[in-house]
Parts: structure tokens; C-alpha cells; sequence
């Protein structure tokens, strides 16, 4: 049986650790895994499947002899190494933006579209965390009933932003109990020149501003919903807001379907019988998914399904994921599971 060598880039952070979590659970046949990550943390230890691993210093021949590449240690990092990976025979499935929007590389959900990996040259991209579960949800209707607009408004755990922010919201909270001063030095947006507090607090802004007065973050979640669904004339928008939740990615999604035979109970039962997807739908008894239910869980829940008063073919509902798991590691597991299911890794 062919067994497959995994290097996961970035094996430190919130989402590697995710990614070898999930490695893990994996149905991929396995020869062995290399954890890698940036000089400073290189000879920290790691277990993996009862076996403590050392993790490496990230260099191009850290690539030698690996069959598939899992990147998550920032942009920069996949555009210096992510090519030195393919040109020894590796297979890279990155996490960040660097490669999303490339024509050339298949930007990949597999419950939406698998066949895009027929056409990789070496690198996949795995999208953003919030467009990959609105993407989940919004496929079973869209095969059903067709999609002609999409408006988004998400409500995203701090952890999107890494394990300092989390700390760094904890950290806040308890000085506010406290009644002590308390720094703001990492939200919205690194790089920006304000940062605010997030613990008792709701940020209107993920990234940086761009174009038109969009976020990058809106941005992403507007240009990969139309590559993934291979359709540059729906109409998409997205409102993105850092809230004081540790993980799991909330979205209010509003949506027109081009079939006006559309039902509620019709959407339901596509969403139902679709792959990925928990339907957690009944008001009479406060049934709907939360952050903290959907925490830890590789499912996409789905919930408070309604018709829009005014608009006959249009929609709403409430879409939960957890962020570092289906928005990020589990859906790179995935990509390689169907990579080998349908014989695209090539020894």
C-alpha cells in the first residue's frame, strides 16, 4: 500500500496544531510526519500518534522526500517555501491568502467543488475560514435552487486572529473585572495604526481597509465565493466584525435563489441530506447552533431558517463552524483525502 510522508508548516501555531489533530483522525495511509515551524521554535516537541516528534527549522530541503505539504505559517512563508516544496515532488495545501486567488491555483472546498483539484500544478489553496463554511451551507441550495445573491455578516472568534489575541482578550477581560487598565495592542488589525480592546467589545473591522471602504477580510470572502462556485456574476456581500468568542465563526447569510419554487422546508431537506452539514432548526424549542456547541466539532451547523418578509425568493439563516477546525485544518485534511481518493498524488 503507497504511505505518504506529511510536513505540516507552522506545526507550533493555532491552526498546525489543529492540522496534526486532524492528520490524526485521518483516512490518508501514513509513512510519517515532519513538524515544521520557524527557527525559534525549532526543538520544541510535539506528539503525534503516540510519538514525540521534534520539530525543525523550516528550510527548502526540510521538503525532501515529502509527498504533501500543509502550510499554515503565514503568507510570506508560503511564498518562499510552498514553491521549494513542489520542486521536490511535494504536494502543498496552504492555509493562507498567498495563493487564493492565483488563476492558476484551484481554490478548494470538497463538499463544493473537488473536481478543481484535477487542475493543480502543485499548490492548492485552502480558503478563508469564513467563506469556507458559508460555502458548505449555501452548496446543497445553490444545486437545488440556484444563487443570484449573497449577504453576509459574520461574527468571528478572536482565535482567527491567533493565540495572542486570545490571550490578549483574556488578559483584557480580567483586568476590566478588575477595574485595572487594560492594552489593546494586536485588534482589528496588526498592522493598522489604531488597536481597541475586543473583550466586552465588537470590532466592525477584520485586516485592513481596502478598496470601495471593504476589509480585506470582506474582500476574500466576496472574490473566493465566486471562484469556488465558478460564477463571476453572483452577487456577493460581506460585512466582516471580530467578536469576544474564543472559536467558532458565526454568520448571518442572507441569500436570493433563482428558482421560485423555493421552500423553507425544501432548503431544509437539502441541507439535510448534504455532507458536512448539521441542521440544528426549531424555534419552538430555542433550537440553533452557537459558537460554543459548534466548538471542537467538524461539522458546518445550520440553523434559523426563514423566509425574507418582502422578497419572495429570498432567504435567511445562521451558520456556525469552528474556525481552526473546518474553516482551516480539517478542510486541508480533506483536500488530501480526496487527492488521494482520486488519485492525484503521484510517488
Amino acid at each position: 500500500m503507497i504511505k505518504y510522508t506529511i510536513a505540516v508548516v507552522g506545526a507550533t501555531g493555532a491552526v498546525g496544531t489543529k492540522m496534526i489533530e486532524m492528520i490524526e483522525s485521518s483516512t490518508l495511509p501514513i509513512r510519517e510526519i515532519k513538524v515544521l515551524a520557524s527557527k525559534r521554535s525549532a526543538g520544541k516537541k510535539i506528539t503525534v500518534n503516540g510519538l514525540e516528534l521534534v520539530v525543525e527549522e523550516t528550510t527548502p530541503e526540510s521538503f525532501d522526500g515529502v509527498d504533501i505539504a500543509l502550510f499554515s505559517a503565514g503568507g510570506s512563508i508560503s511564498q518562499q517555501f510552498a514553491p521549494e516544496a513542489v520542486k521536490r515532488g511535494a504536494i502543498v495545501i496552504d492555509n493562507t491568502s498567498a495563493y487564493r486567488m492565483d488563476p492558476t491555483v484551484p481554490l478548494v472546498v470538497p463538499e463544493v467543488n473537488p473536481e478543481a483539484l484535477k487542475g493543480h500544478n502543485g499548490i492548492i489553496a485552502n480558503p478563508n475560514c469564513s467563506t469556507i463554511q458559508m460555502m458548505v451551507a449555501l452548496e446543497p441550495i445553490r444545486k437545488k435552487y440556484g444563487l443570484s445573491r449573497i449577504i453576509v455578516s459574520t461574527y468571528q472568534a478572536v482565535s482567527g486572529a491567533g493565540i495572542a489575541a486570545v490571550k490578549e482578550m483574556k488578559d483584557q477581560a480580567q483586568q476590566m473585572l478588575n477595574n485595572e487598565a487594560y492594552e489593546a495592542t494586536i485588534l482589528p488589525s496588526g498592522g493598522d495604526k489604531k488597536h481597541y480592546p475586543i473583550s466586552f467589545n465588537i470590532l466592525p473591522q477584520i485586516d485592513l481597509f481596502s478598496q470601495e471602504g471593504y476589509t480585506f477580510e470582506e474582500w476574500k470572502m466576496i472574490n473566493e465565493t465566486k471562484k469556488i462556485m465558478s460564477d463571476s456574476e453572483i452577487k456577493v456581500s460581506a460585512t466582516c466584525v471580530r467578536v469576544p468568542v474564543v472559536s467558532g465563526h458565526s454568520e448571518s447569510v442572507y441569500i436570493e435563489v433563482k428558482d421560485e419554487s423555493a421552500s423553507v422546508s425544501g432548503i431544509k431537506e437539502a441541507l439535510q441530506s448534504a455532507p458536512g452539514i448539521e441542521l440544528q432548526d426549531d424555534p419552538s424549542i430555542q433550537l440553533y447552533p452557537t459558537p460554543l456547541t459548534a466548538e471542537g466539532k467538524k461539522e458546518t451547523f445550520v440553523g434559523r431558517i426563514r423566509q425574507d418578509i418582502d422578497v419572495k425568493n429570498g432567504y435567511h439563516m445562521w451558520v456556525v463552524s469552528d474556525n481552526l477546525i473546518k474553516g482551516a485544518a480539517l478542510n486541508s485534511v480533506q483536500i488530501a483525502e480526496k487527492l488521494h481518493g482520486m488519485g492525484l498524488i503521484k510517488k
